[in-house]
């Protein structure tokens, strides 16, 4: 079928932005060529500007994304990461210089034909699961070069892919998916998914294109769209932000909030 709606138009996965290091780390988002925008969300670049006197702990949220990344001064040396149902913390050098390909819900598995469940949780050496993109990587890349630079290769590589390929959209999954972006993740995934399949199918679709099951996913979605309202700590406590997003009580919502995030709302959003 032809795709009958952009994912990117519901869905803005957010990473925290780089607050204790600000000086001295930074992290930027760059949107890629638009014929890509449907399937990649961004090209991101994560670098010290100085040597780094204390150990930097770099913290990934959970956002239902797959990710590709590779450090410029070793690009031989490529990673991707799966969808991810807590957050993954990284120790990494002093100094350090990452590019990485962040590819919204679904768009992995519909460009490269991989079983996202393969990869949920955990990081793995591309070249074990795209050899072809992997050695990409390692001959055409290097420190010289800035995320402009960068952006234009990766552009003319993945639009040459996307030439090459016919995507499978099922109408099934990618209407669940869109019931979920539109709800912000507050669902009954029994009653408000009733795409034309069994629950079990359907699993089996999310499990293969998404990484995980339609439930995991909801609160995925739904924690990331807190972390868009960005409440401040007053907000949180006032307004009962985790009522309005289907949370059974404050002590649900900062259980959940601490498994995606690594710490709790009030210090991630702290003024």
């Amino acid at each position: 079928m032809k795709r009958s709606f952009d994912i990117r138009t519901l869905y803005n996965p957010i990473q925290p932005t780089v607050k204790q290091f600000a000086e001295q780390v930074s992290y930027q988002e760059v949107a890629p060529d638009i014929s890509l925008q449907p399937y990649i969300y961004c090209y991101w670049q994560l670098q010290t500007h100085q040597v780094l006197a204390e150990p930097f702990i770099y913290r990934v949220v959970a956002d239902g994304c797959i990710d590709i990344f590779f450090e410029l001064h070793h690009p031989q040396e490529n990673f991707i990461m799966g969808f991810c149902k807590k957050f993954t913390e990284f120790p990494l050098e002093s100094t350090f210089n990452y590019i990485g390909i962040r590819f919204l819900p679904s768009m992995f598995p519909q460009l490269f034909n991989i079983n996202a469940r393969d990869l949920s949780n955990r990081f793995v050496e591309l070249n074990l699961v795209l050899p072809q993109v992997a050695q990409f990587i390692a001959q055409h890349f290097s420190p010289a070069q800035n995320l402009q630079a960068i952006k234009t290769s990766l552009d003319t590589y993945f639009c040459k892919h996307l030439s090459g390929i016919t995507l499978n959209y099922d109408n099934r999954l990618y209407h669940a998916i869109d019931i979920i972006l539109k709800q912000m993740g507050v669902i009954d995934i029994e009653q408000d998914l009733d795409t034309g399949v069994s629950s079990r199918q359907l699993r089996r679709l999310f499990e293969f294109y998404i990484g995980d099951t339609p439930k995991t996913f909801s609160q995925v979605v739904r924690f990331q769209n807190i972390l868009r309202a960005k409440p401040s700590t007053q907000s949180l406590k006032q307004n009962k932000l985790f009522y309005q997003a289907g949370y059974y009580d404050q002590a649900h919502f900062i259980k959940e909030f601490k498994h995606f995030y690594g710490v709790t709302p009030s210090k991630a959003f702290g003024r």
